[in-house]
């Protein structure tokens, strides 16, 4: 009897192996269409327009001064309304020329690492963001933003820091095989924080943390997201010196092809789930695509 219930789950094992291996096995489905990050010159500030699926969410703002300019260009994007509205963090160069937005475009949701701060740029944030009958969500590591065939993750941050700039929202922008990571103006400790807590940064495509600042994207932070591009969004002759010459030494021995702002106007980045190709706005800078 015991011989015989043996060799019964033995025949059953046999049965499922022959089932796994033989019979078709369901594949992802993969996406439609294209995404499409605009990554809009607004000078010495961020501001990136995705488009998927005819959706479109916005990832920070630029300046206050930027405000007429943003909302111009998603009009002209054919943008009615938006999925989300993301401050990466409160700084007037990110959060800036949200208000305009808003007050312009119906909105799903507004996302943001606080809502509280004291300024007038990030008061009427708030403000507008009030006047759509919507509050302020402050995501945790690990939340999804639903965004059409795009996954969006929240990565960070993953620790609470007194300066701004290491609160920045850290998004993982799926889309088929290809990647898109935002870091706001994280610094390197926070960049090591996430690391230390685990999260998977792989990506094709970096945004620069703070512009280029040789306060942000480590030899660490790098070699773990080991990007093919990298696009920094930066403004002519600032004040600052961005992009600093460490930072460029580094995306260079990584071999990371860079796009800035700066010298190229708006560079677009468009994948079909598997190649990322750019364009861009100057034609001072020698058009080229990129696979």
């Amino acid at each position: 009897m015991k011989k015989k219930h043996i060799k019964s789950i033995l025949l059953a094992i046999a049965v499922c192996l022959c089932l796994y291996f033989f019979l078709p096995q369901e594949q992802p489905t993969p996406p439609s269409g294209d995404l499409t990050v605009h990554f809009i010159d607004v000078g010495q500030a961020d501001c990136a327009l995705l488009a998927c699926d005819g959706k479109f969410m916005l990832i920070d703002g630029g300046n206050v001064a930027d405000s007429s300019l943003v909302v111009s260009y998603l009009q002209k994007a054919g943008v009615e309304q938006l999925e989300a509205v993301i401050c990466s963090h409160a700084h007037e160069d990110h959060v800036g020329g949200l208000p305009g937005v808003l007050a312009v475009f119906p909105t799903a949701a507004v996302y943001a690492p606080t809502n509280t701060y004291s300024s007038q740029c990030f008061d009427d944030f708030l403000y507008y963001t009030d006047q759509q009958r919507l509050s302020v969500t402050i995501p945790k590591p690990g939340d999804r933003i639903p965004f059409g065939d795009a996954t969006v993750t929240v990565l960070g941050p993953t620790k609470s820091y007194p300066d701004p700039n290491n609160t920045s929202l850290i998004l993982r922008v799926d889309f088929g095989d290809t990647r898109f990571l935002f870091t706001g103006d994280m610094e390197t400790v926070a960049e090591n924080d996430l690391l230390d807590a685990g999260a998977d940064v792989k990506a094709d495509v970096l945004k620069v943390g703070h512009h280029g600042s040789d306060t942000s994207t480590g030899y660490r932070f790098l070699r773990e997201v080991d990007p093919e591009f990298a696009v920094i969004s930066v403004g002519a002759g600032n004040s600052y010196g961005h992009p600093h010459e460490e930072p460029m030494s580094r995306l260079r021995d990584a071999d990371v092809t860079v796009y800035r702002t700066d010298k190229m106007g708006t560079v677009q980045a468009v994948s079909d789930g598997e190649n990322i190709t750019f364009t861009w706005e100057k034609d001072s800078a020698r058009k080229r695509s990129s696979t």
